[in-house]
């Protein structure tokens, strides 16, 4: 009997637990771009150019393969606009015994799935998605019974699991981490590479052309679109970063530039994401670089821990830990996201460069992130929602289970420490340390207050002493607070006066 089996936009992968067994003499795959999925968050233009030609292109290459294919483009006339709605679409057409799917990415898709199985009125399975290194079970085993649940240990379990980066029972070179060797800021002399972007293919040009036409409003430029939408183009991007990029990324992966949007990052989140390329086989190759001795460990440990730890820890809190996940907001967050977000139209230099590449590439690394306009959403209070909305709108590697965790847990804070053990609050210092934005700046990152000072100095102190009874007991604060409490009590009234100021001025005002 023939089986309809779905396949989403972000499981373009040929070993998708959904398509094991499939018969393409009976089964059809579908395949449907529907606005439900476009619209939820506005997403970057180029979010959508990047799915819908993945998803053309991974529909070709099943056809071509001899595989029938029911593909629902955007415009198609009958479209339902959803994916359950396309779901009962398909059954009405065609006489089906089962339904057969991977489990999806984000809780909110799964409920609508759930539900729909329930009364479907046939058969629907729903299989694990086993291109995760760690399954769900996995990581609730590790964390069953734990008071605290921290990347550096999960990631040590998996470097054992996987042999990856091990020499027998020890870590290659006898240290798990090599965080502290990779700070380096970018000096005099010292260039980014030349990274090599991707021509858009005739399908690409056919979706960007789409994405204006129905989506023209949107957040982001077309322009600058450069992402690999094929299993193919995946594979190029990835062997030129393993060969030109990696040896020198761990040096300078925590370091910024103005108008270096790409610096030594590997450029393939959005390709691991949608399932064109495999994260374990990534990681494995990355460490036959270092094997071959073309690469330092302290870069190829960097990039793998990016993957093989942080990836696949934020993807087991989130499934941990939803649904009240998403309602987390720890330190009672309640102003407004500032209009320069989307923008970029502030005096601040670090940050109009960050919304600038933002809104040109749909991308930043991840200190652009969450040292620049995360750190700065902390400190003014930006309600979580608000920030979880923008992160989710503007960026190509955007999904719920990779945003959220890595916005409303080590960006916010909001979780109250289920992702990282403080929150990554700093003043200008940092940026300044870690780039070049400051030098030309308007605001002066050496000065502490008033109206010509970098506000991130501004209202540092005044985030501290407003969560003082949140953030006193915690550890890793002890030096901060001892410092703020040498201050007395008038010069720290002041200090919130001065933040309180400064978040009116950049527009960070109540919720209404």
């Amino acid at each position: 009997m023939a089986v309809l089996r779905l396949v989403l936009g972000d499981q373009l992968s040929d070993d998708l637990s959904a398509l094991e067994g499939l018969d393409p003499d009976i089964d059809t795959v579908l395949m449907a771009e529907v606005r439900d999925e476009a619209t939820y968050v506005r997403h970057h233009k180029q979010k959508l150019a990047l799915v819908f030609a993945a998803m053309r292109n991974h529909a070709e290459r099943l056809t071509a393969r001899g595989v029938r294919v029911r593909y629902v483009r955007i415009d198609d006339a009958g479209n339902t606009g959803s994916i359950t709605g396309e779901l009962a679409r398909a059954l009405g057409d065609g006489a089906y015994a089962a339904v057969v799917l991977t489990e999806c990415g984000e809780w909110r898709l799964a409920e609508h799935l759930a539900a729909f199985a329930e009364g479907a009125g046939l058969p629907v399975e729903i299989r694990e998605d086993r291109r995760f290194i760690s399954s769900h079970d996995r990581f609730r085993r590790w964390a069953s019974g734990k008071s605290q649940l921290r990347m550096e240990f999960f990631y040590r379990e998996m470097r054992r699991e996987t042999g990856i980066l091990m020499d027998g029972a020890q870590p290659e070179g006898g240290r798990w981490n090599y965080d502290a060797e990779n700070r380096k800021k970018l000096t005099n002399g010292v260039t980014p590479p030349g990274r090599l972007r991707i021509p858009p293919n005739a399908v690409a040009r056919e979706a960007m052309a789409d994405v204006e036409r129905l989506f023209g409003d949107h957040f982001g430029s077309l322009d600058g679109f450069g992402w690999s939408t094929t299993a193919d183009e995946a594979e190029t991007t990835l062997a030129h970063f393993l060969t030109e990029v990696l040896p020198s990324f761990g040096d300078w992966q925590d370091a910024m530039a103005e108008n270096q949007p790409w610096m030594w990052h590997g450029l393939i989140s959005t390709s691991i994401n949608l399932g064109l390329l495999d994260p374990l086989d990534v990681c494995r190759r990355a460490e036959a670089v270092y094997r071959a001795g073309r690469a330092p460990l302290n870069a190829v440990e960097g990039f793998i821990r990016q993957i093989l730890g942080w990836r696949e820890f934020v993807r087991g809190i989130y499934w941990l830990k939803v649904p009240e996940y998403r309602a987390r907001n720890f330190l009672d967050a309640d102003r407004k996201l500032p209009w320069f977000y989307w923008s970029g139209e502030t005096d601040m230099a670090c940050v109009a460069d960050v919304v600038k590449t933002t809104r040109d590439n749909a991308y930043a690394h991840h200190i652009q992130r969450l040292m620049v306009t995360g750190n700065l959403a902390l400190l003014l209070g930006v309600h979580p929602d608000a920030v979880d909305d923008w992160y989710m709108c503007v960026y190509a590697d955007a999904y719920e289970w990779v945003e959220m965790p890595n916005t409303r847990g080590m960006a916010l804070f909001a979780d109250g420490g289920i992702v990282g053990s403080k929150p990554y609050a700093a003043s200008g210092a940092y940026i300044d340390r870690m780039s070049d934005y400051c030098g030309a700046c308007r605001y002066d990152v050496k000065s502490k207050s008033g109206d010509a000072a970098c506000p991130f100095n501004r209202l540092y102190w005044g985030f501290l002493e407003r969560n003082r009874h949140r953030l006193r007991d915690n550890v890793r604060l002890a030096m901060p607070y001892k410092t703020l409490d040498g201050f007395g009590e008038a010069k720290r009234a002041a200090l919130a006066v001065e933040a309180e100021a400064c978040r009116t001025l950049l527009g960070a005002t109540p919720v209404d």
